[in-house]
Protein backbone atom coordinates (compact mmCIF):
# COMPACT_ATOMS: atom_id res chain seq x y z
CA UNK A 1 0.00 0.00 0.00
CA UNK A 2 2.49 2.44 0.97
CA UNK A 3 4.59 1.71 -2.22
CA UNK A 4 1.67 2.75 -4.60
CA UNK A 5 0.99 5.91 -2.57
CA UNK A 6 4.57 7.03 -3.35
CA UNK A 7 4.23 6.43 -7.16
CA UNK A 8 0.94 7.91 -7.18
CA UNK A 9 2.96 10.93 -5.22
CA UNK A 10 5.91 11.21 -7.39
CA UNK A 11 3.57 11.16 -10.46
CA UNK A 12 1.90 14.13 -9.54
CA UNK A 13 4.72 16.13 -7.75
CA UNK A 14 7.12 18.71 -9.64
CA UNK A 15 10.77 17.94 -9.47
CA UNK A 16 11.56 21.07 -7.24
CA UNK A 17 9.11 19.54 -4.76
CA UNK A 18 9.71 15.65 -4.78
CA UNK A 19 13.25 14.23 -6.09
CA UNK A 20 13.51 9.99 -6.24
CA UNK A 21 16.01 9.97 -8.56
CA UNK A 22 18.73 11.82 -10.82
CA UNK A 23 19.27 12.45 -14.50
CA UNK A 24 19.79 8.93 -16.01
CA UNK A 25 22.26 10.64 -18.72
CA UNK A 26 25.11 11.40 -16.21
CA UNK A 27 27.03 8.03 -15.05
CA UNK A 28 26.16 8.56 -11.58
CA UNK A 29 24.49 7.13 -8.36
CA UNK A 30 24.03 8.79 -5.00
CA UNK A 31 24.66 6.66 -1.44
CA UNK A 32 22.22 8.27 1.53
CA UNK A 33 22.40 7.28 4.86
CA UNK A 34 19.37 7.88 6.95
CA UNK A 35 18.70 8.06 10.98
CA UNK A 36 21.96 9.30 12.47
CA UNK A 37 24.15 10.54 13.29
CA UNK A 38 24.73 7.50 15.68
CA UNK A 39 27.40 6.04 17.51
CA UNK A 40 29.06 4.77 14.99
CA UNK A 41 29.45 7.09 12.25
CA UNK A 42 33.23 7.39 12.96
CA UNK A 43 33.19 4.12 11.04
CA UNK A 44 31.24 4.92 8.34
CA UNK A 45 33.26 7.83 7.85
CA UNK A 46 36.40 5.97 8.17
CA UNK A 47 35.59 4.05 5.55
CA UNK A 48 34.13 6.64 3.27
CA UNK A 49 37.48 8.01 3.42
CA UNK A 50 39.30 4.72 2.89
CA UNK A 51 37.02 4.49 -0.51
CA UNK A 52 37.64 8.13 -1.20
CA UNK A 53 33.35 8.64 -1.80
CA UNK A 54 31.61 11.55 -0.72
CA UNK A 55 27.91 10.63 0.39
CA UNK A 56 24.95 12.36 1.36
CA UNK A 57 23.50 11.79 5.39
CA UNK A 58 19.98 12.37 6.52
CA UNK A 59 20.21 13.26 10.08
CA UNK A 60 17.54 12.80 12.80
CA UNK A 61 17.37 16.07 14.83
CA UNK A 62 17.01 14.88 17.87
CA UNK A 63 20.68 12.53 17.16
CA UNK A 64 22.60 15.44 16.32
CA UNK A 65 21.49 17.74 19.32
CA UNK A 66 23.23 14.01 20.92
CA UNK A 67 26.34 14.46 18.64
CA UNK A 68 26.38 18.18 17.52
CA UNK A 69 30.37 17.37 16.99
CA UNK A 70 29.37 14.91 14.99
CA UNK A 71 27.24 16.48 12.62
CA UNK A 72 30.11 19.22 12.08
CA UNK A 73 32.74 15.98 11.23
CA UNK A 74 30.34 14.61 8.53
CA UNK A 75 30.76 18.07 6.68
CA UNK A 76 34.20 18.81 7.32
CA UNK A 77 35.25 15.66 6.05
CA UNK A 78 33.75 16.06 2.55
CA UNK A 79 29.81 14.67 3.11
CA UNK A 80 26.57 16.76 2.66
CA UNK A 81 23.77 16.73 5.36
CA UNK A 82 19.92 16.88 5.15
CA UNK A 83 17.34 17.03 7.25
CA UNK A 84 15.49 13.72 8.23
CA UNK A 85 12.83 15.16 10.69
CA UNK A 86 13.42 16.08 14.53
CA UNK A 87 11.74 12.78 16.19
CA UNK A 88 11.89 10.41 13.18
CA UNK A 89 7.61 10.85 13.66
CA UNK A 90 6.24 10.04 9.69
CA UNK A 91 5.60 13.01 7.99
CA UNK A 92 1.85 12.47 7.45
CA UNK A 93 0.99 12.06 10.86
CA UNK A 94 2.04 15.71 11.46
CA UNK A 95 0.16 18.66 11.35
CA UNK A 96 1.34 21.61 9.47
CA UNK A 97 2.54 23.44 12.58
CA UNK A 98 4.45 19.68 14.34
CA UNK A 99 6.06 19.44 10.78
CA UNK A 100 7.31 22.83 10.85
CA UNK A 101 8.72 22.65 13.98
CA UNK A 102 10.43 19.25 13.36
CA UNK A 103 11.79 21.15 10.26
CA UNK A 104 13.26 24.21 11.61
CA UNK A 105 14.74 22.51 14.82
CA UNK A 106 16.50 19.90 12.83
CA UNK A 107 17.54 22.68 10.19
CA UNK A 108 18.67 24.72 13.04
CA UNK A 109 21.09 22.07 14.13
CA UNK A 110 22.88 21.76 10.81
CA UNK A 111 25.86 24.24 9.23
CA UNK A 112 24.52 26.95 7.16
CA UNK A 113 26.10 25.90 4.12
CA UNK A 114 24.45 22.51 4.77
CA UNK A 115 20.85 24.23 5.63
CA UNK A 116 21.25 26.31 2.32
CA UNK A 117 20.64 23.18 0.06
CA UNK A 118 17.16 22.69 2.00
CA UNK A 119 16.63 18.95 1.22
CA UNK A 120 14.95 16.80 3.51
CA UNK A 121 14.29 12.74 3.15
CA UNK A 122 10.74 11.91 5.36
CA UNK A 123 11.44 9.47 8.05
CA UNK A 124 10.71 5.64 6.89
CA UNK A 125 9.80 7.55 3.37
CA UNK A 126 6.36 7.95 3.99
CA UNK A 127 5.00 10.91 2.23
CA UNK A 128 1.49 12.46 1.37
CA UNK A 129 0.13 15.34 -0.92
CA UNK A 130 -0.18 17.35 2.27
CA UNK A 131 2.94 16.76 3.85
CA UNK A 132 4.75 17.19 0.23
CA UNK A 133 2.88 20.21 -0.31
CA UNK A 134 3.95 21.36 3.33
CA UNK A 135 7.47 20.84 2.96
CA UNK A 136 7.63 22.52 -0.34
CA UNK A 137 5.72 25.69 1.28
CA UNK A 138 8.45 26.02 4.16
CA UNK A 139 10.64 25.79 1.78
CA UNK A 140 12.22 22.26 1.41
CA UNK A 141 12.44 19.74 -1.74
CA UNK A 142 11.75 16.18 -0.71
CA UNK A 143 14.36 13.47 -1.28
CA UNK A 144 13.34 9.82 -1.63
CA UNK A 145 15.56 7.56 -3.28
CA UNK A 146 15.10 4.82 -6.47
CA UNK A 147 16.77 2.18 -4.62
CA UNK A 148 16.60 0.52 -1.56
CA UNK A 149 19.23 -1.18 -0.33
CA UNK A 150 17.13 -3.40 2.05
CA UNK A 151 19.88 -2.85 4.63
CA UNK A 152 17.12 -3.02 7.64
CA UNK A 153 15.67 -5.56 6.48
CA UNK A 154 18.66 -8.22 6.33
CA UNK A 155 21.95 -8.94 8.14
CA UNK A 156 23.29 -10.16 5.03
CA UNK A 157 26.12 -8.37 3.40
CA UNK A 158 25.54 -10.00 0.25
CA UNK A 159 22.04 -9.21 -0.25
CA UNK A 160 23.16 -5.54 0.50
CA UNK A 161 25.56 -5.71 -2.61
CA UNK A 162 23.34 -7.70 -4.50
CA UNK A 163 20.85 -4.94 -4.30
CA UNK A 164 22.93 -1.93 -4.57
CA UNK A 165 24.60 -3.82 -7.56
CA UNK A 166 21.22 -3.12 -9.38
CA UNK A 167 22.11 0.75 -9.24
CA UNK A 168 21.99 2.43 -12.70
CA UNK A 169 22.63 6.06 -13.63
CA UNK A 170 20.91 8.24 -11.40
CA UNK A 171 19.61 6.21 -8.88
CA UNK A 172 19.55 7.94 -5.59
CA UNK A 173 20.51 4.70 -2.93
CA UNK A 174 19.08 4.17 0.05
CA UNK A 175 21.21 3.00 3.26
CA UNK A 176 21.73 3.08 7.10
CA UNK A 177 24.02 4.23 9.78
CA UNK A 178 24.17 1.82 12.66
CA UNK A 179 24.69 -1.30 11.34
CA UNK A 180 27.63 -3.76 10.71
CA UNK A 181 26.59 -5.37 7.61
CA UNK A 182 25.78 -2.31 5.77
CA UNK A 183 29.45 -0.70 6.87
CA UNK A 184 30.82 -4.03 5.81
CA UNK A 185 29.60 -3.91 2.08
CA UNK A 186 30.76 -0.67 1.22
CA UNK A 187 33.41 -1.78 -0.30
CA UNK A 188 32.36 -4.24 -2.56
CA UNK A 189 29.68 -1.50 -2.82
CA UNK A 190 31.40 1.39 -4.35
CA UNK A 191 33.76 -0.95 -6.03
CA UNK A 192 31.09 -2.57 -8.29
CA UNK A 193 29.69 0.56 -8.96
CA UNK A 194 32.66 2.14 -10.21
CA UNK A 195 32.90 -1.27 -12.34
CA UNK A 196 30.23 0.00 -14.18
CA UNK A 197 31.31 3.24 -14.57
CA UNK A 198 29.18 5.13 -12.11
CA UNK A 199 30.87 7.77 -10.03
CA UNK A 200 29.87 8.20 -6.88
CA UNK A 201 28.20 11.67 -6.00
CA UNK A 202 26.09 13.80 -3.23
CA UNK A 203 22.32 14.34 -4.03
CA UNK A 204 23.20 17.48 -4.03
CA UNK A 205 26.17 16.99 -6.98
CA UNK A 206 23.41 15.12 -8.99
CA UNK A 207 20.89 17.45 -9.18
CA UNK A 208 22.75 20.39 -9.15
Amino acid sequence: MMRRLLKAAASFAPRSVLVRRGPADRPSIALTFDDGPLDEIDAYLDALDRLAVRATFFLVGEECARRPSKVTEIVARGHEVAGHGFTHRPFPELSFGELRDELARTSALLPPSERARSLVRPPRGAVSPRSLSACALLGYTTVLFSLDSDDCRTRSVDEVVAKVGRARAGDIVLLHEGQGWTLEALPRVVADARAAGLALVTVGEMLA
